[in-house]
C-alpha cells in the first residue's frame, strides 16, 4: 500500500481537523480478547499516522485506565500530530469498587472532575482535545454535566467537548450549554437507529457523528460467525445478542449483499462495510469520521483503504434493507444506550 495520506475534514463547527477516518484504540488492552502482540500493536498506532489518521479514541473504562496508558507514550511522542479522545462516565460501582463486572454510570460534576484528572495523568498529557461523556445519566442533569465539563474547557485541561450515545434532544440540550464538537454513537449497516433523531440534529448543529463500531464489531468482515464457537473465553463479544445463537445464524446470512459487492469490485467486505459508513457523510449532509479498531498493520491498512471506495447507487441501494433485518440487541443490557429516551 502507498504511503498517500487519506483526506482530512473538520470535526464540527470550530473542532479540530482530523483524516476522515479515526483509530478505536479499546481492543489494544480490552475487550476483543488479549493483545499477544503489543509491539505490532504499538506499529499500528505509528502507521496511522503515516497514512493520515490522526484522530485516536479511548476510554477511562477501557481495561480500567490500561488502554490509556497503552496508548500514552505514542501520544506523548507525537502530540502536535494527533487528535487525543477520551471518555469518562463509566466506572466500577462505589458501593462495590472490586466487582469489575458491575459498571454504573456516573456523571455528576465532581466525578466528572476527578475522572479527567485521572485520564491526563494515565496519558502523560497537559490537554485532552476531545472529550466525551461517555454514557448519559438521566438522574443528573444534563446542564449540570455539561456545565462542568465546559468548565475543564475555561481551565485547558480539554480541548473540544463530545457525548456518546445521547438522543437527539439531548444533543441539543448539551450544545446550548457549550459547543459541542462530536456525538460518538454505534453506526454501521446493523446499526442505523441514529438516523432517525440525532443525525438531524447533528446536522443542523453543525456537530460531526464518530461512528465507533463501524465493522459490527468484526462480523460485518466476515472475521466470525459465531462469537461463542469462534472467539477466546474473555472475548466480550461472546455476551452480545447479534452475534450468538439463533441471532449469529441469522446475521450471518445477511452479508451475503456484502459479499457480493466486495467479489464484484476486488475488495474485501471490511471495506464494503466501512466504505457504506464513510458515505453516510455525503448521504446525510454532515461530517462523518469512523472509528474502526485493530491491532494489526494489515487490517488498518485495508480499512483505510475503504475511505477511496466509493459504492455506486445500486450497491447503496443493494445494502440498505440490512439493517431492518438483523436480529438481536446492540447490548445484552440496553440500559447503558440511549435507547428508549428518543
Amino acid at each position: 500500500m502507498s504511503n498517500e495520506k487519506i483526506a482530512r475534514v473538520a470535526l464540527g463547527n470550530g473542532g479540530p481537523e482530523v483524516g476522515v477516518q479515526g483509530l478505536g484504540c479499546m481492543g489494544m488492552s480490552f475487550a476483543y480478547g488479549p493483545t499477544t502482540d503489543e509491539g505490532e500493536a504499538r506499529a499500528t498506532l505509528e502507521r496511522a499516522l503515516e497514512l493520515g489518521v490522526t484522530l485516536y479514541d479511548t476510554a477511562d473504562m477501557y481495561g480500567m485506565g490500561e488502554n490509556e496508558k497503552f496508548i500514552a507514550p505514542f501520544i506523548q511522542a507525537n502530540r502536535e500530530h494527533v487528535v487525543l479522545a477520551t471518555k469518562f462516565a463509566i466506572s466500577p460501582d462505589p458501593e462495590d469498587p472490586t466487582n469489575t463486572a458491575k459498571r454504573v454510570i456516573r456523571n455528576e460534576p465532581a466525578y466528572i472532575r476527578e475522572a479527567v484528572e485521572g485520564s491526563l495523568r494515565r496519558l502523560g498529557v497537559e490537554q485532552i482535545d476531545l472529550y466525551y461523556m461517555h454514557r448519559r445519566n438521566p438522574a443528573v442533569p444534563l446542564a449540570e454535566s455539561v456545565g462542568a465539563m465546559a468548565e475543564l474547557v475555561a481551565e485547558g485541561k480539554v480541548k473540544h467537548l463530545g457525548l456518546s450515545e445521547v438522543t437527539g434532544s439531548e444533543l441539543r440540550e448539551a450544545h446550548a450549554v457549550h459547543p459541542i464538537a462530536a456525538v460518538q454513537s454505534e453506526w454501521s449497516l446493523f446499526s442505523r437507529d441514529i438516523e432517525e433523531n440525532v443525525v438531524p440534529v447533528a446536522r443542523e448543529l453543525g456537530v460531526a457523528l464518530v461512528p465507533y463500531s463501524p465493522l459490527g464489531r468484526g462480523f460485518l468482515t466476515g472475521a466470525f460467525a459465531n462469537a461463542e464457537k469462534e472467539l477466546s473465553s474473555d472475548d466480550w463479544r461472546r455476551t452480545q445478542p447479534r452475534f450468538t445463537g439463533d441471532n449469529a445464524s441469522s446475521n450471518v446470512a445477511l452479508l451475503e449483499p456484502l459479499r457480493r459487492i466486495a467479489e464484484a469490485r476486488g475488495v474485501t467486505l471490511a471495506q464494503v462495510a466501512l466504505a457504506w459508513v464513510q458515505q453516510r457523510a455525503a448521504v446525510e449532509g454532515l461530517t462523518v469520521v469512523p472509528i474502526p479498531g485493530t491491532r494489526k498493520r494489515s487490517r488498518l491498512e485495508e480499512n483505510v483503504g475503504a475511505t477511496r471506495v466509493e459504492l455506486t447507487a445500486d450497491e447503496l441501494a443493494a445494502l440498505e434493507p440490512i439493517a431492518g433485518k438483523v436480529a438481536g440487541d446492540r447490548y445484552p443490557d440496553m440500559t447503558f444506550t440511549s435507547a428508549g429516551r428518543e
